[in-house]
């Protein structure tokens, strides 16, 4: 996996937890930004370079750097952000959603990396544990063998 796709799948649709991501970053601003989804079935954009540094005058006085950087780290390093940034006509895009610029070979190729190793984990922790083995129940014993061992149970305890 050295080569970026080269087949794009479209513009990769918010689910209902990329709409939660975006929602806690945008209640720490003073204003909602385009480039994040409002409903599920929005597109997701991968950020421009530089954006968390135009994020920053936006933040509410009462919200601090250090929560508004982990909410948008929330949002930026989920699976579906990723494979949005892997596809070969992704664009990167400013604060209110508009394109600034193509996304680079090599940042197409990481993100197309790190989408499936999430996907990859995704699968193993959705996998179903194989089940326990079923304990084999002791071969029947005739009724000769039966009394040959109480017999031999009896003359070890008078031992």
């Amino acid at each position: 996996m050295d080569k970026p796709w080269k087949i794009s799948r479209g513009p990769i649709a918010a689910t209902e937890l990329d709409v939660e991501k975006a929602n806690a970053i945008n209640t720490l601003l003073i204003r909602p930004v385009g480039v994040l989804p409002a409903k599920p079935g929005d597109p997701v954009l991968p950020f421009a370079v530089g954006l968390f540094n135009e994020l920053r005058p936006l933040l509410k006085p009462e919200a601090g750097v250090t929560t508004l950087r982990r909410a948008t780290a929330a949002y930026v390093h989920c699976r579906r952000y990723y494979f949005a940034s892997a596809q070969p006509d992704s664009m990167r895009h400013g604060l209110e959603g508009e394109p600034v610029e193509p996304l680079s070979e090599e940042d197409r190729l990481v993100a197309q990396k790190r989408f499936l190793s999430l996907k990859q984990s995704a699968a193993k922790a959705e996998a179903p544990e194989p089940p326990a083995p079923v304990p084999v129940p002791p071969p029947a014993l005739s009724k000769s063998e039966l009394i040959r061992a109480a017999l031999l149970g009896k003359r070890n305890a008078a031992s």
